[in-house]
């Protein structure tokens, strides 16, 4: 099909994008690689009055060390982030989630901001910023505000993002030493979505698990931390048995969906497994 008629505009500043998005009013879209939006629009399931396109906005590129944490502008694309070496340095669970992101072509034009406002709940990059602790930098009218991961995904496809904000970049605490990372992921083919996704992050100490957090992908509207995981995981020594009977509670306060690919016990099961295998993975089990 055919997008509808709309405006587009191509600001060169976050300023100029901040007052286009303002004049075009609620029914415009902002588009950066335009991987998530462009099927969307292509199947008239949105359509926009304006398409303000932030992808010339230099400011909101590549990856910069602010000193305890890294800043990722909102246009660094997937391939970017997967092979930056400040990212794969301070932030490898970034990185490796990155990498599992559809295909080359998707990796080389999809966006790390796009990705992250676009909320998607099977979306693998939502549940890394999630486990990371991430904080989402948005600017509008007002100014400029951060938004922690855990209160910016708010429901299917939904975000606490204002309609007239846009996502400018993403801070990443640096994981300091001892902590090792590992995204697992179950989907039908290379190129689909993720069915379940498992990303685990691990500190250890002479053999134990002192810290550890683990969030899951497609297992409700947004991406969860698994807390009982991590509680039954902090303190327990780093070995096969108290990482399966950590797992066993991945699921536990999750609401994941039936659907064609999967039934919600299906998903259950995965989440439990997955989660076994992303922990023993970071560490090193």
């Amino acid at each position: 099909m055919i997008p509808v008629a709309f405006e587009y505009v191509r600001p060169v500043s976050v300023d100029e994008a901040v007052a286009a998005l303002a004049a075009a009013g609620e029914d415009a879209k902002v588009i950066s690689g335009g991987q998530s939006l462009m099927p969307v629009l292509r199947l008239r399931l949105a359509a926009p009055t304006s398409l303000i396109d932030v992808g010339g906005i230099a400011e909101m590129s590549g990856v910069s060390d602010g000193g305890d944490h890294l800043v990722i502008g909102s246009n660094t694309t997937h391939h970017e982030v997967m092979n930056n070496a400040l990212v794969k340095e301070h932030a490898s669970l970034l990185a490796q989630t990155a990498a599992t992101v559809a295909d080359p072509q998707i990796r080389h034009r999809g966006t790390l901001g796009g990705s992250l406002a676009h909320a998607d709940p099977a979306g693998d990059l939502p549940t890394a910023a999630l486990a990371l602790d991430a904080t989402i930098v948005a600017a509008g009218p007002k100014g400029r505000r951060e938004i922690a991961a855990k209160d910016f995904f708010v429901d299917y496809f939904t975000s606490a993002l204002e309609p007239d904000e846009i996502v400018v970049a993403v801070k990443v605490p640096k994981m300091g030493d001892g902590w090792s990372t590992h995204y697992e992921k179950f989907n039908r083919t290379a190129q689909a979505w993720a069915t379940v996704g498992v990303a685990a992050a691990v500190k250890r100490q002479n053999g134990t698990i002192t810290e550890a957090r683990v969030a899951l992908t497609n297992m409700g509207p947004s991406p969860i931390r698994a807390s009982s995981v991590e509680a039954a995981l902090a303190g327990a020594q780093a070995s096969a048995d108290a990482i399966a009977g950590a797992a066993a509670s991945a699921a536990d306060g999750t609401r994941p969906t039936s659907d064609l690919h999967a039934s919600a016990e299906f998903r259950e099961h995965l989440a439990r497994v997955l989660t076994k295998r992303a922990v023993a993975t970071a560490a090193g089990v």
